[in-house]
């Protein structure tokens, strides 16, 4: 028995563990959470990373997060700036995408502490939009903050694919809590939340991109010599070809020239 490789694996499933545990969504119906000051960050509360999504069904952070290079945003520009349709959309595809964090504790789960929530670009805007309005201000403020209602619907209930997240920030300014104990654990107990995510390195990413942009087909049937007049499914068939045959020649124009 390799004993690195099971301590390896442990080590994986503990970290996973620990990300799951501290990272909330939340669920339909509605929830009151309140933002709370980053440990790490006093000055902002508001974490982006960004992640590139389903490459080769799996998501990865992006090294972008962090200023760092990352070969499949260096390759999704290379297709958006070539001026081909079918590339743009590959790239746009392809592309990091931001998702934003923000430390909460979950109204009557105080006591469960500091979790992150992420969301969208459009609930960013939203909070963002009201921490610059100067009726309200700094809604983490211990003393003088407010809390934020959030309202979850299913997909089934919003009509779309993906359901919907509405909030609206509470007019009355609160306390996080008035328990000293709990505040100061509040403050002290947080995860780096930049730790519960493994940032692959730039090889890595590239293999990934690689394997995407060229998947293992081992289910391919040689054809039969009979010889049939295309049709509109074998056309397209042949354009897909085509084009992945084009994206598979920009990769290698700029990753192995």
């Amino acid at each position: 028995m390799d004993i690195n490789a099971i301590e390896a694996r442990l080590s994986q499933l503990q970290e996973s563990n620990t990300r799951v545990s501290n990272l909330w969504k939340p669920s339909a119906g509605k929830t009151q959470i309140r933002i709370v000051p980053y440990k790490f960050n006093k000055e902002n509360p508001f974490i982006e990373l960004y992640f590139h999504y389903q490459i080769g069904k799996k998501n990865y952070l992006s090294p972008i997060s962090f200023g760092r290079p990352d070969p499949i945003e260096e390759f999704s520009k290379k297709l958006k700036a070539n001026g081909n349709r079918d590339d743009y959309a590959m790239g746009r595809k392809l592309e990091a995408k931001m998702r934003t964090f923000a430390p909460i504790v979950v109204r009557g789960q105080e006591s469960e502490g500091v979790k992150f929530w992420g969301f969208g670009k459009t609930v960013y805007q939203e909070l963002l939009g009201v921490i610059a309005d100067p009726d309200y201000g700094d809604i983490t403020d211990p003393t003088s903050g407010r809390d934020i209602g959030i309202e979850r619907q299913t997909p089934a209930e919003a009509g779309n694919q993906y359901g919907k997240t509405t909030v609206r920030v509470k007019p009355n300014q609160t306390t996080i809590t008035d328990n000293d104990t709990l505040l100061q654990s509040i403050f002290d107990n947080q995860a780096d939340l930049t730790e519960l995510y493994t940032e692959p390195s730039y090889d890595d990413l590239k293999e990934a991109l690689a394997n995407y942009l060229n998947p293992s087909d081992d289910t391919t049937e040689t054809s039969t010599s009979t010889t049939a007049t295309p049709t509109a499914t074998t056309t397209a068939t042949a354009t897909a070809a085509k084009a992945t045959s084009d994206v598979g020649d920009a990769f290698d124009d700029l990753f192995n020239s």
